[in-house]
């Protein structure tokens, strides 16, 4: 019998052994790295989500993905914002992921995008990050405010230093210089400066407004297109409904840290041309003189405004009857009334039970031509009520009102929403421009503008246009004909002969609208201006003949049949329209006429 020893049986074994271990080996091996491959896909699977979560601005997404030692330091609203502050910062406008997540130096992941800024141009970076976390479901992002931006290392913050160029120079319509800024001085770090100044001098102020720090309400807007919290900026006037055209474009560095991300230059903008009449510039603030109002002149068919003194842009106050402009248009456009409709002579309205008077309480009716001439409130306040809420405000709005004006810095002028005015007094005090109704001398000359060009309404412009298309028309063609055939007798019979012209056909409206209640002690009734009204019953009450109570107003255009210019006047506490803002109009009206630009 043959017999093995110990030792040999034991190597046998062990070379029977030999390929399971060897397997083993292998299978461990395999398993390792098919476990580390499926860890890296979700880690590159997750950063990828990451950032295209980012372009498009889905916090919180990326919110979710952050590590809970993060989230636990960071809310929802501080991590957006990190976001948000940095996308201003950079003036970022669009952002795309470029490529898939690839690894980076330290165990990181890299993820290439491209950021379109308005003022670094396209800026090809990525987002480098680390991930935690078991793999899979667990995987998370470990989060930092370096990662509020592409391109950023740990520890850095993004920020960016920029200066604005020298201020444009302003040009009027016949290319003569409105206003310009000195030229930059050795170790100017502003030079767009606070110390304009204009050949007319104080007769281009109104118009040319000012320049001044960034004004708390548009810091955000400003900040985004890349200028300085410490620019200057414009703030009224030409200054500010240009601003943008003026400034020119920042120029300066954005940081990561110490480092240069991007950079680039200034670049100022080139002189902008304004639509603005030097003579009528001139007419327009000697007209208005020393007193507190505002004029505003504007070429009817292309709304270029060639003058503004005074807060013409800028300031609101009840329209007074120029507002019947408004109200006519609508009763013609409703079918309620026309021209030759006759009307009871009476010195007052009554409605909910008061009365409504005539100016000074005269007594006035007859046709509806007539009315509109002698500017009859006991006419128009009932055919207000007549015209209803509804229809009254949707003709309000169609001639610009609850609008922005389309100057940058103008005021928009309103009139309650239909539903908010209450019963026929409410009404019929809106239809003779008061109530709660507020406007600009802007406003009315666009008012008066849409019924000049047939009604077409023109939109409001500093810029002059070589060949501008027409306004859409607003209301009918035949409606305005007839409006602007009663703006005629204004001037020719009624309120507004003040206004008249030698040898010239001119159409407007007078307006003189109470500033304050006026009413009698003994009766229920509302004492009105030229337009005005009051509450009933309120004793010792201020008259409406008291100049100091009313505003005056004038809306006009001429040649009447094909207008070159038209005029909005507001005189603030300064009498009846008809008396002082008339004679305003015609001289601003008159220098219209004979300027050649």
């Amino acid at each position: 019998m043959f017999y093995r020893s110990a030792t040999e049986d034991h190597a046998q074994r062990l070379r029977r052994a030999r390929p399971v271990i060897a397997m083993a080996c292998v299978a461990f091996a395999i398993g390792a790295i098919v476990g580390a491959d499926h860890s890296s896909s979700s880690a590159r699977a997750l950063a990828e989500s990451f950032v295209g979560a980012w372009t498009r601005g889905d916090y919180a997404s990326m919110y979710s993905d952050i590590d809970a030692s993060s989230q636990q330091a960071t809310s929802l609203a501080e991590f957006s914002e990190v976001y948000r502050k940095a996308l201003t910062t950079a003036t970022a406008t669009s952002m795309r992921v470029t490529g898939k997540a690839r690894d980076a130096p330290g165990g990181l992941l890299a993820v290439p995008v491209r950021v379109r800024t308005r003022l670094f141009g396209t800026l090809a970076l990525s987002f480098t990050m680390k991930t935690v976390g078991g793999g899979g479901e667990g995987t998370r992002i470990a989060w930092s405010t370096s990662l509020a931006f592409p391109g950023l290392r740990p520890g850095e913050r993004l920020s960016r230093h920029t200066a604005l160029p020298r201020r444009a120079t302003l040009l009027a319509r016949d290319g003569s210089v409105l206003a310009e800024s000195p030229e930059a001085g050795p170790g100017d770090t502003q030079p767009a400066g606070l110390d304009r100044s204009s050949p007319l001098g104080e007769l281009a102020t109104a118009v040319l407004g000012t320049v001044g720090p960034v004004p708390a309400a548009r810091r955000g807007e400003l900040e985004a297109e890349g200028v300085p919290p410490t620019a200057t900026v414009g703030v009224s006037g030409l200054e500010r409904a240009l601003d943008g055209e003026l400034r020119g474009t920042p120029g300066g560095e954005l940081l990561a840290g110490q480092r240069v991300l991007a950079s680039v230059a200034t670049h100022q903008a080139r002189a902008v041309r304004t639509s603005i009449s030097p003579a009528v510039q001139r007419a327009a603030v000697t007209a208005l003189g020393g007193q507190l109002g505002g004029i505003v002149a504007m070429q009817p068919s292309t709304g270029q405004v060639l003058a503004v003194a005074g807060i013409g842009l800028d300031s609101l106050q009840p329209p007074g009857s120029t507002f019947k402009m408004v109200t006519v248009t609508g009763v013609l456009g409703a079918r309620i009334a026309n021209p030759r409709s006759v009307f009871p002579y009476a010195t007052y309205a009554t409605l909910d039970g008061v009365k409504l008077n005539n100016a000074n309480g005269e007594e006035c009716g007859g046709t509806l031509e007539l009315a509109f001439a002698v500017s009859c409130n006991s006419v128009f306040a009932p055919l207000g009520v007549k015209l209803g809420a509804a229809r009254l405000v949707a003709t309000a709005e169609r001639f610009g009102f609850n609008q922005p004006p389309g100057i940058a810095g103008a005021a928009e002028s309103t009139l309650p929403p239909a539903s908010q005015i209450q019963g026929e007094l409410d009404l019929g005090s809106t239809a003779i421009g008061q109530g709660k109704v507020l406007a600009s001398a802007l406003q009315m000359a666009t008012v008066a503008a849409t019924i000049g060009e047939d009604g077409h309404r023109p939109a409001p412009t500093f810029t002059p246009a070589a060949s501008p298309a027409r306004a859409p028309a607003e209301i009918s063609a035949a409606v305005a004909r007839t409006v602007r055939h009663l703006m005629i007798g204004v001037v020719r019979f009624g309120t507004g002969t003040s206004a008249a012209i030698p040898g010239v056909t001119v159409a407007g409206k007078t307006g003189t609208a109470e500033l304050k209640t006026a009413c009698t002690p003994s009766a229920p009734s509302s004492s009105t201006g030229e337009s005005g009204t009051g509450e009933p019953g309120a004793a010792g009450c201020q008259s409406a003949n008291e100049p100091s109570n009313t505003d005056a107003w004038f809306a006009a255009f001429a040649p009447a049949l094909h207008p070159r210019i038209v005029v909005g006047v507001l005189l603030v506490k300064d009498g009846a329209g008809g008396d002082t803002a008339a004679p305003v109009a015609r001289e601003v009206l008159e220098a219209g006429l004979h300027s050649s630009h």
